[in-house]
Parts: structure tokens; C-alpha cells; sequence
């Protein structure tokens, strides 16, 4: 068994990119239950002795990557700049489309009540969406999806690890608060009477 998971670890390093576990089923010759169980104790290994790699488990892919906690020391170490923060539109628009994908831009700007062809157009930069083909009406419009690097920056396993989506506003919208978490309606209809304030 140590073999195996050392023959597992060397691939997921030579690779740098995320790997089908098909394709270490195949490489290994061996069953997936039996490699998936060998991810799995990889991945619980290197969390819990706070080792410097993690292993991330993206849908049917796994992939080794630097560990969370040693990020600051990482990109100083090789000059890479923090990335910035997502803007309060762009995650308005990036949640749009994590719950109701495949979507069009038409259908993320109706919701949001305004033009987002530019906030999209980042979101693409920094793949964390991208086109996945185009719906059958007349103009035939662009349909967008979420990405993997979408669940890796989130920390998701797949899409089924979105928190439920709460019940909408009154006025049919989504609130999302300054952190980019969705609030739930009641609550903020509870705190704009109590603020006389309209949350944001």
C-alpha cells in the first residue's frame, strides 16, 4: 500500500494540474474504490499533520496544491502579488451563475437589473466562468457555466456543496452582504427596520 500511495503522490506532482481518477486508475491498473481510498488517506494525511501541500479533490479530478496556511510565505517567496478580491458585482454575477447555470448574460442582467457584459468578461479572466455553448432561440445566445478553478477558489468538492439557495426577497431579489455571503430575506428585512437603513 505505501508503494501505491507513493506511485499516487509522484503522479499528482508530475501533473500540476488536475488529474482524472480514471486516468490513475488506469495508469495504476487498479480498481477506482481502491484508488479513491488512497486519495482520500493522502489527502487526510497531509491535513492532519499540517503539512505543506494539500490534496483537492475538484469533482472527478484530484490535485495537489500548496497548503492555505503557508500562502503569504509562498508568494513572497516567489513575488506573486495577492490577487484582488472579487468586487461586490462580480459576485453577484458569479452567484448568479453558480445557482441557475447554464445561463445567459440576458437572464444574469434581468436579475440584477443591470448591464454586465464587463463584470462577466472579468469573471472569464480569472476563469471562474466560461462559456459552455450557446441556447437554441433565435440569436442563439451564449450560455455560461462555472468553472473548476470556480470550486477550487471556493473550496468545493463539486456544485453540490452550494449552500441551499434561501427564498428570495419580496421584490425578487438576491441580497449578498459585504463578505459575498447571501442573506437570507428575513433576516434583512428585520435589520433594515431595525437600522432604518437599506442593506446593500
Amino acid at each position: 500500500m505505501r508503494e501505491i500511495e507513493s506511485a499516487v503522490e509522484g503522479i499528482l506532482f508530475a501533473s500540476g494540474e488536475p488529474v482524472q481518477v480514471e486516468r490513475i486508475c488506469v495508469a495504476l491498473d487498479m480498481d477506482r474504490p481502491t484508488v479513491e481510498q488512497v486519495l482520500q488517506k493522502l489527502m487526510d494525511y497531509y491535513a492532519y499533520e499540517r503539512r505543506g501541500i494539500r490534496l483537492l479533490h475538484i469533482e472527478d479530478s484530484w490535485q495537489l496544491c500548496s497548503a492555505p496556511d503557508y500562502a503569504d510565505i509562498i508568494r513572497r517567496a516567489f513575488e506573486i502579488r495577492k490577487p484582488a478580491k472579487l468586487s461586490q458585482p462580480a459576485l453577484e454575477v458569479l452567484t448568479i451563475i453558480a445557482y441557475y447555470q447554464p445561463t445567459t448574460r440576458a437572464y444574469v442582467d434581468q436579475i440584477r437589473g443591470v448591464d454586465s457584459a464587463y463584470t462577466m468578461g472579468l469573471l472569464q479572466e480569472r476563469k471562474l466562468i466560461e462559456e459552455c455553448g450557446r441556447l437554441q432561440v433565435p440569436g442563439r445566445p451564449h450560455l455560461y457555466r462555472t468553472t473548476k478553478q470556480f470550486l477550487r477558489a471556493f473550496h468545493l468538492t463539486s456544485l453540490d456543496d452550494l449552500p441551499e439557495i434561501p427564498d428570495l426577497a419580496a421584490d425578487g431579489q438576491m441580497r449578498i452582504n459585504q463578505q459575498g455571503e447571501i442573506v437570507d430575506p428575513g433576516a434583512a428585512e428585520q435589520m433594515e427596520e431595525a437600522s432604518g437603513e437599506e442593506t446593500p
